[in-house]
């Protein structure tokens, strides 16, 4: 039989495993197969300095050119994998190519939520995920001065800023009541729509799409988005953010159980013993928070794929990480790190004014999750504090010139 070990997916958690794999003494051959035409690449720049243009193609890549042949690593890029036969051990690639494989690791990752409402194919309106979906933005960036951009989660803020920055009128249009409404608490909110709208952002909440119409003399690119109440907004550019879907496709389709994701245990195992799955397609079990989880998080694919790449090779090693992620807008480093789900109290420590302040979120008085605002000491000290369950004295927590680690209680 093989020994190949296969990963479908050339992203960071592909990176990341096959590096892991050749450290943890797999000598035999390793194939990372990616539909991208790209080396792999870091994508948290994409909505930030690559789109700006302050940062260069060569600087997103994940790994020099040469770390693949030193590592005796075969990567296939630009090539789709159409089918997985779990039984025979093999992955059928598009372009007829058939891989037999050991053990399998799925990084497909995760896609944008397409829209289809009236107009959507209009050119000029654009999805944020990949290299080419900026570059293809930048063409149009570069003619524009009018950009709306539909959803206010972290891309699509962090897309309003750099656009804001470069000089282009922007207006953000969110369906719910507040910006980033699924990951912070309203006072972070507040805070973040404040700071856009200083600079000149204009922030549509409760505004529901209905469609686009094309420039007047240009049928085929768009010249206004339309919402439900009849509001008409001009733009010479847009940019939807509205969420991302797993890429659990190719995995259903050979039998592997899914439900919002790939299904694994905490040891990155799919229902079949020799395919895991690691990183934003996957749905796993958070042994700290108690309930099932899929993180759209640079840290968890970074993690899980170490995990994986041990257990393939036949350990027990357990995934058990408090969560982080960040955004960069302006000049705030937002930081989190934790899950906030069934929180009960929001605590401010440090003044919103100074720009340089924490938000965490308790059940009773355990910290579950601290969002950070230009406040790097609190993000690391709850890091460590989050994960050992720490109770805290709220008085003491709610004093910002205090270290946080001070406010926990013997434990």
């Amino acid at each position: 039989m093989t020994d190949t070990f296969a990963i479908v997916g050339a992203g960071q958690v592909a990176v990341q495993a096959a590096d892991s794999l050749r450290k943890l003494g797999h000598s035999g051959p390793i194939v990372i197969v990616g539909d991208e035409p790209h080396a792999p690449y870091q994508r948290p720049p994409l909505s930030k300095k690559f789109l700006s243009g302050e940062l260069p193609a060569e600087r997103l890549l994940l790994k020099p050119p040469s770390f693949f042949d030193t590592h005796r690593i075969d990567l296939r890029l630009g090539a789709r994998v159409c089918g997985l036969d779990t039984a025979a051990h093999e992955l059928r690639v598009a372009n007829g190519d058939t891989i037999h494989y050991a053990k399998l690791l799925l990084a497909t990752g995760s896609s944008p939520r397409r829209l289809s409402v009236p107009g959507h194919t209009l050119h000029g309106i654009h999805y944020l995920r990949s290299r080419a979906d900026v570059e293809a933005i930048r063409v149009d960036l570069a003619q524009a001065r009018r950009v709306v951009i539909v959803g206010a989660g972290y891309i699509g803020l962090e897309v309003a800023a750099t656009c804001r920055t470069l000089g282009l009128t922007v207006d953000v249009l969110e369906m719910s009541d507040r910006v980033m409404n699924r990951v912070v608490a309203p006072e972070m909110s507040a805070f973040f729509t404040a700071e856009h709208e200083k600079v000149g952002v204009r922030i549509h909440t409760r505004t529901l799409l209905s469609g686009f119409e094309a420039l007047p003399g240009q049928p085929d690119r768009v010249g206004n988005v339309i919402t439900e109440s009849g509001q008409q907004f001009p733009a010479d550019l847009v940019v939807i953010g509205v969420g991302v879907l797993p890429e659990s496709g190719l995995a259903a389709a050979a039998g592997i159980a899914c439900d919002n994701g790939i299904l694994v245990d905490e040891y990155t195992r799919t229902s079949d013993v020799d395919v895991h799955a690691a990183g934003d397609c996957v749905n796993h079990p958070s042994l700290r928070y108690g309930r099932r989880v899929r993180l759209e998080s640079v840290d968890n694919a970074f993690e899980q794929a170490k995990i994986a790449a041990e257990n393939m090779l036949g350990g027990h090693a357990v995934h058990d990480r408090v969560p982080w992620f960040w955004s960069d807008q302006y000049d705030l480093k937002l930081l989190i790190t934790g899950l906030n789900f069934d929180y009960d109290q929001a605590l401010i420590r440090g003044n919103k004014d100074d720009r340089s302040f924490s938000c965490c979120y308790l059940r009773g008085d355990e910290l579950l999750a601290v969002d950070c605002v230009n406040r790097s000491k609190d993000y690391m000290a709850a890091k460590k504090l989050i994960a050992e369950r720490a109770h805290f004295d709220l008085h003491k927590l709610a004093d910002g010139d205090a270290p946080l680690a001070e406010a926990a209680l013997s434990r």
